[in-house]
């Protein structure tokens, strides 16, 4: 299980880069979801994302109790937003835009469901 955790992490991490590479993926929610994925499956893992220089200050509180800071879900929130909207001013197909509205709509009703840290 803590390896299905850490691969899961990984994913997320790499989605995260790819979403500052194209925008075509938020960055912040699945930086949000790394971390809780982390937190999971290896303390080594965890302890490099919460001490990232970029990533840490934006998920810290996951390594005391599974929290979620107010400021992290705005950011989440606004780089959700930013990115689907991109996605429609740019005319992305429909099939595209469902599959975003789906896969983003889960990621942040998990992001807004975790306690406030």
């Amino acid at each position: 299980m803590r390896l299905l955790y850490a691969a899961l992490g990984l994913v997320c991490v790499g989605l995260a880069i790819v979403g500052v590479v194209l925008p075509l993926l938020p960055t912040v929610p699945f930086l949000l979801l790394a971390s809780f994925f982390f937190a999971n499956s290896s303390e080594r893992l965890h302890e490099w994302i919460i001490n990232h220089q970029l990533f840490g200050p934006m998920i810290q509180d996951w390594h005391e109790r599974g929290a979620i800071r107010p400021a992290a879900k705005k950011a989440a929130t606004i780089s959700v937003a930013a990115v689907f909207g991109l996605s429609v001013v740019f005319s992305a197909p429909n099939h595209v835009l469902i599959i975003q509205a789906i896969t983003l709509g889960a990621v942040m009703i998990f992001i807004w469901s975790r306690p406030s840290g």
